[in-house]
């Protein structure tokens, strides 16, 4: 599960360190799956991503950071910036070091950054994969960071006792916690999250920043949830992994999930940028509502065309942005607005917003017409007018056959789910049918609806 926890008041465990030490498989290590990307090439990770963790029944926010480069280029400042402010405010801070490369300069001066800190380092010694590099660690105890504890994140190596110098750093457990973990079925993850008050987290309104790369996806995602979180560049692919965080708004708690960029398959040829589409999809797939953003001023192309029909796909209601709008002139609107009519038509009436994320012009017509949004997948139809609907929908065009709705009633929210209740099977065109006039009558737009044709007995 992934999601903003900082603000959960769980303590806070930040992974540091320079490019290609480890730092994503030791996050994948600690978690027992694979959320981070991991490639062995320097600079894959390049945001920072928090996913809470266990251990022995305490719970802690994992923080995995960029890699730290001393003197790099306009980028690697920008996801060094990154790694400097998580290790500010983490409550212990994981440097992790590459002991097969020994002591480096940007070891030296990450370590002089960390010993000015108020809150304990544990200094991470990674790749002692066998004895035979257990006498290599004692080299970075010049660091002045104290003793190294020697791991394999790749097999295991350590990982537990390292982890048991974490939770050695936190405030003792609570009664309720241990309580609470002695009267868990570790067996049943669903049962941890309910026990443990993570279920009421999980059904936070989701909504998913995707797009081509470079269209302007992290610097909206930073704008709307005010701060720098995503590393912003004008280098295509920037973002490489789903980042999402939770925003309190009038109308509730949103979370947003910036994604990385994605293009056609068959111009994928690098294995991280595979394994990030693959993330940006899912992301897709579990958001209830999308934010499809497009360039304005390239136009609508075939591969925002792809996107949209993806995400129309996974049945979630989208929200077009015509990013970069103050650029075009009046001639080039007129054009991109024809456009939308003539690739974009199946989306139907999706809202359309003209914006600029990076000046922020238009983007408080967001936040409004996500709560419309919200507010129809929240909602409920007292059993009588959706019958009246119903009657109503088959007096104007009976089923053919004979088939006939005898009652409906809407069975559950988020989304809308309705029952209908009919005397044998409905064609699947007249359920179609149905479905537009429940949703015409409830001013239900692109909120997936869901429903159940269920055939009465007599």
């Amino acid at each position: 599960m992934t999601e903003l926890i900082t603000t959960t008041g769980l303590p806070v465990v930040a992974i540091v360190g320079r490019p290609n030490v480890g730092k994503s498989t030791l996050m994948n290590r600690i978690l027992g799956r694979r959320e981070a990307i991991v490639e062995e090439r320097p600079g894959v990770t390049r945001d920072r991503k928090e996913v809470e963790a266990d251990w022995n029944g305490r719970k802690f926010v994992l923080v995995d950071t960029g890699g730290w480069m001393v003197g790099g280029d306009d980028l690697d400042a920008k996801v060094s910036a990154q790694s400097q402010k998580v290790f500010e405010t983490a409550d212990v801070v994981l440097f992790v070091v590459d002991t097969t490369t020994g002591v480096t300069e940007d070891d030296a001066q990450v370590a002089e950054l960390l010993r000015r800190r108020e809150g304990p380092v544990l200094l991470v010694t990674n790749k002692v994969d066998d004895r035979n590099h257990e006498s290599l660690v004692w080299e970075f105890m010049s660091l002045g960071l104290g003793e190294p504890v020697a791991v394999s994140a790749l097999h295991g190596r350590g990982a537990g006792d390292l982890l048991d110098r974490v939770i050695d750093q936190f405030a003792p457990a609570t009664e309720a916690e241990i309580a609470a973990f002695e009267d868990v079925d570790h067996t049943n993850a669903q049962t941890i999250r309910q026990r443990s008050g993570d279920a009421e987290a999980d059904r936070v309104f989701a909504v998913a920043l995707v797009g081509r790369p470079n269209v302007g996806k992290s610097t909206l995602f930073n704008r709307l949830i005010g701060e720098d979180r995503a590393v912003v560049h004008d280098m295509p692919g920037t973002t490489r992994d789903t980042i999402d965080t939770v925003v309190d708004t009038p109308d509730g708690p949103i979370r947003f999930v910036d994604t990385a960029g994605m293009r056609r398959r068959s111009r994928i040829d690098d294995g991280t940028e595979y394994f990030s589409m693959v993330r940006a999809l899912r992301a897709v797939d579990t958001a209830d509502i999308a934010l499809l953003l497009i360039d304005a001023t390239q136009g609508i192309t075939h591969q925002d065309q792809r996107l949209a029909e993806r995400v129309d796909a996974a049945g979630c209601p989208v929200v077009v942005l015509l990013n970069k709008w103050e650029l075009l002139d009046a001639e080039q609107r007129e054009a991109i607005t024809a456009e939308m009519t003539r690739m974009l038509s199946f989306i139907g009436d999706s809202v359309v917003l003209k914006i600029s994320a990076l000046t922020g012009k238009g983007v408080h017509r967001l936040l409004p017409a996500l709560a419309d949004v919200v507010d129809a997948y929240h909602r409920r139809v007292p059993t009588r007018r959706v019958n009246e609907v119903i009657v109503a929908a088959q007096a104007a065009q009976p089923a053919p056959h004979g088939a006939r709705v005898l009652y409906a009633t809407q069975g559950a929210a988020d989304p809308p789910t309705f029952t209908l209740f009919a005397n044998r099977e409905l064609p699947s065109t007249y359920v179609r049918y149905l479905e537009r006039k429940l949703r015409e009558a409830f001013d239900l737009g692109q909120t997936p609806v869901k429903l159940r044709v269920r055939r009465r007995t007599s």
